[in-house]
């Protein structure tokens, strides 16, 4: 199987990725599957406020599956600031929130979980094979932060203002790759963290910031410090949204996905920095880190701004060996970037890995003067081009055909937007695999 899977990532690493004057038919999809309605939230006083679920965090599709199908992840389930409530419920932010910092989930008992999506001819998907995120003692897992002491994180109420129970167990799945041995590996966003799951949705290892491993104890499931101690340092909200895996899958590629808040929010809000980690799996070590410099953010075409902090990185896939497709995006422009890691710096147990450092990498986006050398990158693909295509793209796919298969996070249509599929023939030029 790995010889076959191998093989189709050879037809890609081979392919030519065309601009985007070059791509050719594009196809929007969308489900009426029942399994894509949630339920109906509504409080007293409020209006009703139907949810979907939000499939689109990531995608993946292995080599040698159905030419038409890929793999999906949901994550923590439909949550919104304070500042959203009068637009989702109907009622006064002081009616849920009361004045305190917290998120709400209107929905608490959501698990994250794995879809299989089945794009049909007749411009629909199917959602089949839900498997829900479980720990060790197959009881499924949800969204509802960690409490965590050494990185910052959210308080959670529900949609009545209760507050909830935080769980030491609860990810934020964010992107997927499936091995051929059948089992995933998932980026995790709050914790920061990356996941190693069963077939069956048992999370396995969760690979965790060194020196953090305490905030996870009692967690049902193997808890490792394998990740750079820095990452606590994440802005809220901001950690691990990406996964990808090499052609032989001996690497794992992922990316944090905003600038540190090292040491502050305010050198966050200012950089241009971000980190792309390789993660070799036979050792079981980081192999790699390596610097991504975000856009201009005036240069996203659909929503330019002058917030640096807008620009952000939501998946990454492997077209080969150490060279990558990585999607940044804004609230309302995504662009594709082809990437490739030869050449740049490796700065993995550097200084730059050091919360002492003064500056910090964050505060640095001038790098020539570091002699340090960021990842190249080529402009592939933008959103802005194509006026069908859905807001807040977060997960990609290289189909049977070679079209390029892309799928927005609804949000679990708490704004009341459709999870759509857009399919992009010409954009990439592969074999089929």
């Amino acid at each position: 199987m790995k010889r076959t899977i191998a093989a189709g990532f050879a037809g890609i690493a081979a392919m030519l990725l065309a601009t985007t004057a070059m791509a050719g038919d594009v196809k929007v999809f969308e489900t009426k599957s029942a399994i894509n309605n949630l339920s109906t939230v509504m409080v007293d006083g409020g209006k009703a406020r139907d949810l979907t679920v939000g499939f689109g965090s990531g995608a993946y599709r292995r080599p040698g599956d159905p030419s038409n199908m890929f793999y999906a992840v949901s994550d923590r389930g439909p949550n919104f600031v304070c500042g959203d409530v009068q637009d989702v419920l109907g009622v006064s932010e002081d009616v849920v929130c009361q004045g305190r910092k917290v998120r709400v989930y209107p929905t608490p008992d959501y698990s994250p979980s794995i879809y299989t999506i089945f794009l049909n001819d007749n411009g629909s998907f199917d959602v089949k094979d839900v498997i829900a995120l479980k720990d060790q003692n197959g009881v499924p897992l949800t969204g509802l932060t960690n409490k965590l002491s050494v990185a910052k994180t959210e308080k959670p109420v529900d949609a009545n203002g209760k507050e909830l129970a935080q769980s030491v167990s609860a990810i934020d799945a964010e992107g997927i790759i499936r091995l051929s041995d059948g089992s995933y590996w998932i980026g995790e966003e709050n914790g920061p963290s990356i996941l190693h799951v069963a077939a069956d949705g048992t999370v396995n290892e969760r690979i965790v910031p060194a020196g953090s491993e305490k905030d996870f104890e009692g967690a049902a499931y193997k808890i490792t410090g394998g990740l750079p101690a820095i990452l606590v340092t994440r802005q809220t909200n901001r950690g691990i949204e990406s996964m990808a895996v090499s052609p032989d899958e001996s690497k794992l590629y992922f990316m944090v996905q905003n600038p540190l808040a090292n040491p502050n929010a305010d050198a966050y809000k200012k950089a241009k920095n971000t980190r792309l980690f390789v993660y070799d799996r036979v050792k079981g070590e980081l192999a790699g880190e390596y610097i991504y410099q975000l856009d201009d953010p005036q240069t996203f075409r659909n929503d330019p701004s002058d917030k640096q902090n807008a620009p952000r990185i939501s998946e990454v896939m492997a077209l080969g060996d150490d060279r990558l497709l990585v999607l940044e995006r804004t609230d309302g422009t995504t662009k594709l970037h082809e990437v490739k890691l030869d050449g740049a710096s490796n700065i993995l147990a550097s200084r730059w890995d050091d919360m002492s450092t003064s500056p910090s990498l964050e505060q640095e986006n001038d790098l020539s003067k570091l002699d340090l050398k960021a990842v190249a990158k080529t402009l592939r693909f933008d959103s802005a081009d194509y006026p069908m295509a859905p807001t807040k793209i977060e997960g990609l796919a290289v189909m049977g055909d070679g079209a390029l298969a892309l799928i927005n996070d609804n949000d679990f249509g708490i704004n009341g937007d459709a999870t759509k599929v857009l399919l992009i023939d010409g954009l990439v030029q592969a074999d089929k695999f």
